[in-house]
């Protein structure tokens, strides 16, 4: 099929208005929250589920891939297009389409913006416990393909915990639905598998989560500290002592020094700051902050500053929440990585993490939900400079080597996409690899639905990035306006699927 008729028969389907083509508007889709880029050949925002499947029809009979991309704020390549395919943007499908506050569920369309369900049901005294640091402007439907976590995670669990049901378009253009009310149902646990699949395995048009009831007090506490090393053990010693808090979030002071300079929240010079949120009922729950204290004091702590007010905790938060966007006051360019390590092993990676910025002779920042050990060293560079995006690269494999052999896992929440897909056999073995290239092919048999990610191939992100994506951005950017543009960059080969 060509170019031109793909675009006219996806504009039968949703209306001429909900399908992009023009070389300025694709440019808005080629990348996530990465450093790779590739254009996308068509954008398509379809508004229902029937729309959905008709859109995937037809992606079946022209041979094109397809990629859903929710608000592009994923953070490991996931929601680029590497095959110039359809990219199918869930952002018009954005209701909450039923709330059942009696069982505590609610049920949303995928382009749901996080922080909005929660903003829509907290007068009734209830949020959505899931809270990556994009909540502002991420959507359920990415969330649930990556299993977001985020701070509050500690306590209330990943996005997986609250997810008890799907409905699926597959990639072949079924509508099936997976889970359902209760907590528990008969047979396979798919939506435990769908979760987590990276839009490998289908496209979610609406969810089942789970609502929580408000908690009765929440209180913040600051903790700063010398150093990192000192801010985790008072971690792992609060939770061996039987506390759970509901977040613990680390900043350390080249972050703290970004944040700073950026919100003004009073975090003092070359400190390393530990944030620690307790919640539940107001009996016992100045005991349980006095303990913490203690703790923290115990382990180095140079300070323990309790939060005064609702809108002193919200400015921290804040703070906490915006840290990546500070980070351009100490670089042009940033490249975060997203590992875990046991609680206990936090000082000593951080260590090798020290020593990864020293041998690359790159800075690196440390912000990351201290509580669960998912860390994200946030490695600063200057692209402009000839081999610092090489450096930045291996220093990124480097600090996943290090959770590696602290006996953790690459990704904590962004998942591993186009970006991290060649570290996947430092984890897994070949059998444990083919297993789950299986398991998508019973899904996805003609790897039609975001092809090129998870699983490693024989080319690096790298090669792919420079080849695929960057060539074809350069050209587009070099002429944009013009169809000879879009045809030099490759696009107009969408009628089959060319090799990674």
């Amino acid at each position: 099929m060509e170019r031109a008729d793909l675009i006219a028969a996806l504009a039968r389907i949703v209306g001429p208005a909900h399908v992009l083509s023009q070389p300025a508007d694709l440019l808005n889709y080629e990348s996530d929250g990465t450093i790779a880029a590739h254009l996308p050949a068509v954008v398509v925002l379809p508004g229902t589920t029937n729309e959905v499947a008709e859109i995937v029809r037809l992606a079946n009979r022209a041979g094109v891939t397809i990629v859903p991309r929710g608000a592009g704020t994923g953070l490991s390549g996931g929601a680029v297009s590497t095959r110039q395919g359809i990219v199918i943007s869930t952002m018009r499908m954005n209701r909450i389409v039923q709330v059942d506050y009696r069982n505590r569920r609610a049920v949303v369309e995928p382009g749901v913006i996080n922080l909005d369900l929660s903003t829509a049901i907290a007068n009734d005294g209830y949020f959505y416990a899931p809270d990556p640091s994009s909540q502002r402007s991420c959507t359920i439907g990415g969330n649930v393909a990556t299993n977001s976590g985020g701070p509050h995670c500690l306590a209330y669990g990943v996005t997986a915990n609250h997810v008890l049901g799907l409905e699926l378009v597959t990639p072949t253009g079924e509508v099936v639905h997976t889970g359902g009310w209760a907590w528990d149902t008969p047979g396979y646990d798919l939506t435990g598998v769908v979760v987590g699949s990276e839009g490998t395995l289908g496209i979610v048009t609406k969810a089942i989560v789970r609502i929580v009831r408000q908690p009765e007090a929440v209180r913040v506490i600051l903790g700063l500290f010398r150093n990192v090393v000192d801010a985790s053990r008072s971690v792992s010693a609060v939770i061996a002592q039987g506390l759970v808090p509901s977040a613990m979030e680390m900043m350390d002071a080249l972050t703290c020094e970004a944040v700073e300079a950026a919100y003004h929240v009073g975090f003092p010079p070359g400190a390393t700051v530990l944030l620690i949120e307790v919640d539940g009922l107001t009996d016992g729950l100045d005991d349980t902050l006095q303990r913490i204290e203690q703790i923290c004091l115990e382990n180095g702590a140079s300070g323990v500053r309790l939060s005064k007010s609702a809108a002193e905790s919200a400015a921290l938060w804040y703070a906490r929440k915006s840290a990546f966007g500070a980070m351009g006051r100490l670089a042009p360019n940033y490249y975060l990585q997203d590992g875990v390590v046991p609680r206990t092993k936090l000082p000593a990676t951080l260590a090798r993490v020290g020593e990864v910025s020293r041998d690359f002779k790159l800075p690196i920042a440390n912000v990351f939900h201290a509580g669960d050990g998912n860390l994200h060293p946030i490695i600063l560079f200057d692209r402009r400079k000839p081999g610092e995006i090489e450096r930045a690269l291996e220093a990124a494999t480097e600090t996943l080597r290090a959770c590696i052999d602290a006996g953790g896992a690459i990704s904590g929440e962004h998942g591993i996409g186009l970006e991290k897909k060649k570290q996947l056999p430092l984890v897994f073995s070949t059998d444990d690899l083919c297993v789950m290239a299986k398991l998508k092919k019973s899904f996805n048999p003609y790897d039609l639905f975001n092809p090129d990610k998870i699983f490693p191939t024989s080319r690096s992100c790298l090669e792919v990035q420079q080849v695929r994506g960057g060539l074809a951005g350069e050209a587009a950017r070099a002429a944009i306006g013009g169809p000879e543009a879009i045809a030099e960059a490759g696009i107009e080969a969408i009628g089959g699927v060319p090799s990674p």
